[in-house]
Parts: C-alpha cells; structure tokens; sequence
C-alpha cells in the first residue's frame, strides 16, 4: 500500500519519479526518429547512439520535469488535503524536500551529461537548445503554468522540441512534414495536461493558478480536450502528403479511444474518479505513437 511508503525509500522515490508519465516523454522521440530512420532507410546513415541518447535525455528530462513539480508544489501549499490527482511525494512523507532538492540537481545534471555528447551530432546549437529545456523546466512550474502557458509549453517541448531536434541530429535538415507532425504531437501530449488541468480546476482557481482550464471553465475545456485530439488525427493527413499513408489511418483507432475518452470525461465530470480518465489519456497517448510510428516504418 502507498501508505506504508518508508520515508526516502527505492519505492518512495519510484512512485515519486511517476515511471507512467515516461510515455510522454517517449512518444514525441519515437515520432521523430521513426521519421529519420523512414528518409533515411535507403542510405543506411541512420545512427544509433544519438537516437538512444535523445530517449534518455527525454526520460531524464521528464523525470527531473516530476521532481521539480512535486517540491515546487509542495512548498507552495497546493497539494494538501484537497487534492484529487495521485498522491505526491513531498506533501505524502514520502521523499523529504531537502532530498528531493538534492534530486534535482543530480537529475538535472544528469541530463546536461547525457545530453552533451549530441553536440558531436548536431552542432553547438544542442547546448542552448538543452540549456533551453532545464531553464523552461523549472519556469514551467514555478510560474508559468499559474499564467495559463502551459499548454503553450506542452505544444513546444513535448511535440516540436523532441519530435524535431532528434529528426534534425539524424538528418541535419528540417521538412513543412516533421514540423507538422510535431505540432500534431504536441497536441496529443497536451489532451493529458487539459485532463488534469480540467480535474483541479476548483483547486487551481483557489491556488490563483490560472491554466487555460480555468480561464476557459469546465464546459468550454471538455471541448477542448475533445477538438485537441481531433485536431491532431486531423493534422496527420501529412503524412499522407509525404508518403506515410498509414501513419495517417492507422491513428484513426487513437481518434477512436480519444472520444471515448471524452465521452467518459462528460459522464464523470468532476471528482477523483477523473484520474481514471487521466489514465485513458496517457495509454491513448502511447496508442497514437506507437501507430504513428508504425505506420511510418511500414510506408
């Protein structure tokens, strides 16, 4: 049982990295390098090593992105009592905030070591792109979500950032096809954000955390989350364009489990009980990946 995590413990600092949220951080990767290996089958150029350090960069990243958020809010006060989404290490006894603000600078760091050697790769500009993410990282949760730019945020650095820059090391060249599909990416990664944006929009409104969930109200966000994904399906028709008409149909069993989704979304519409709904969303989330990236390498 979580209750009876021991403090600072393997299991503690397991449920505190969210090993669930890492499909996040791997579908835009996945995306990316399957566009790669796709154009660049016929030569055989495609590089291994930089494509394996891209994934563990993201999975740092997004681990470090989870630390960051959960001492963050917990020295602000927003997870107590009343929170509806999973249970957060710091404000649980789980992890103690001196340690996970030594676990920040360790994860930190480790993704500015794995990410360094990408400079061979893809030239200097890697350092300020990856200087770019750890600062955004911690801007993300620390102010920038209270402005509503979060989903602003997702779009960029869950869809155009990892969907392109692992593209452009493999490839050294950008195309109108991976920028796009980025965006479409990134659409799909922020339907999880709205979800859990939409289940506390009672608590952010009292925390004065302004997402684009609460400046919108529940209705209008259902709607929203529901034309995200549509949006997305809708914007893989350039793949089609490209050659890759399958990553185009095959995400139409994604489009699928979105409304249902959704549908689901509208029947719980308020209370813990929309964690199972975050849930669907995430697993959707992989769905749309894996097909897309299927449907690129099978092209």
């Amino acid at each position: 049982m979580e209750e009876n995590v021991k403090k600072n413990s393997s299991r503690a600092w397991m449920l505190a990295a969210r090993p669930k949220t890492l499909t996040g951080a791997a579908v835009p990767v996945m995306i990316g390098l399957s566009l790669a290996y796709a154009d660049l089958r016929a030569s055989g150029s495609f590089c291994w090593f930089p494509a394996v350090l891209c994934m563990l960069f993201a999975f740092v990243m997004q681990i470090d992105a989870n630390f960051i958020n959960d001492y963050f809010d917990f020295i602000r006060g927003n997870d107590d009592e009343t929170r509806l989404g999973p249970k957060r290490a710091c404000a649980q006894g789980w992890v103690s905030s001196d340690a996970m603000r030594l676990a920040i600078i360790v994860t930190t760091s480790l993704a500015c070591i794995i990410g360094l050697p990408l400079v061979y790769y893809g030239g200097l500009e890697m350092i300020l792109i990856g200087l770019i993410c750890v600062v955004f990282c911690f801007l993300y949760t620390t102010s920038l979500s209270y402005l509503g730019l979060g989903d602003v945020l997702v779009i960029v650095f869950f869809g155009v950032v990892p969907v392109c820059i692992p593209y452009y090391i493999e490839t050294h060249r950008m195309t109108v096809q991976v920028i796009v599909a980025s965006l479409a990416c990134g659409l799909v990664i922020d339907t999880l954000l709205v979800v859990n944006n939409y289940r506390d929009i009672d608590n952010d409104r009292r925390a004065k955390k302004n997402t684009l969930c609460v400046r919108m109200g529940a209705d209008l966000s259902r709607y929203f989350y529901l034309a995200l994904g549509v949006l997305a399906f809708l914007m893989g028709a350039i793949y089609a364009f490209g050659g890759h008409f399958l990553a185009f149909a095959l995400p139409a069993i994604y489009l699928l489990l979105h409304y249902t989704a959704y549908r689901k979304m509208v029947r719980i519409d308020r209370g813990s009980e929309l964690n199972s709904v975050l849930g669907d969303t995430a697993r959707n989330m992989f769905i749309y990946g894996l097909l897309v990236s299927i449907g690129i390498l099978m092209s």
